[in-house]
């Protein structure tokens, strides 16, 4: 598909662009080094657990369409799609284990992801990275989610704080229209509030 290069314009420049994976390299690296203790603790919950890997990789869609494998630490059961389908995650989805659920609940799952940013997967801001299997589903809805590929995806975004879980069309297609307007006016100064807005409710212990 081709994009029409005046309906949804970045809102960044390439120096910001640059200043902004510059700021994730950097960040993420921190972010590695200062929690892993986090990252020690998680993994021996899980592997007492006894019942599967610790780390959990699914393929989602980045920047550009291209395909790449999201880490997050795993929280579900080893046959939480035993039917082959693509499921969503809903808040008390019983497909979670005990273990699984107090990561959910904490955010701490997400750690991982902080690989992701590092290798320039994703970044600390942007729109949540989608499977090909609900992105064509998206797409017969609204073709603009092309647009997003534009962006890195992110860990965590404007829709993100405000829309939770996608767990319905309509939700995702909220949260498609969202990132396309964050698209548009997208900025340092608003990534930074989007970050520092995350953390103080994540520290409120705000679930989304």
């Amino acid at each position: 598909m081709i994009l029409s290069e005046d309906k949804y314009v970045d809102g960044m420049n390439c120096a910001e662009r640059l200043v902004k994976r510059t700021f994730d390299i950097l960040a993420s690296f921190v972010g590695l080094l200062l929690l892993s203790p986090a990252f020690l603790y998680v993994y021996v919950r899980l592997k007492r657990q006894g019942d599967g890997p610790v780390i959990f990789r699914q393929e989602r869609i980045g920047l550009g369409g291209r395909p790449f494998h999201i880490l997050k630490f795993r929280t579900m059961r080893m046959d939480a799609e035993r039917e082959g389908k693509p499921m969503l995650a809903e808040a008390g989805d019983d497909r979670l284990t005990p273990v699984g659920k107090f990561l959910r609940e904490h955010h701490l799952d997400e750690l991982p992801q902080l690989w992701n940013v590092f290798v320039g997967d994703m970044s600390f801001v942007g729109p949540r990275p989608e499977r090909k299997y609900f992105i064509d589903l998206i797409m017969k809805e609204n073709p603009d989610y092309i647009y997003l590929y534009r962006m890195r995806p992110g860990i965590t975004s404007l829709a993100t704080i405000y829309n939770g879980y996608t767990d319905t069309m309509e939700k995702m297609l909220i949260r498609l229209q969202m990132d396309l307007e964050y698209l548009q006016k997208r900025s340092l100064w608003l990534d930074l509030r989007i970050v520092l807005t995350t953390v103080s409710l994540i520290g409120h212990g705000k679930k989304f």
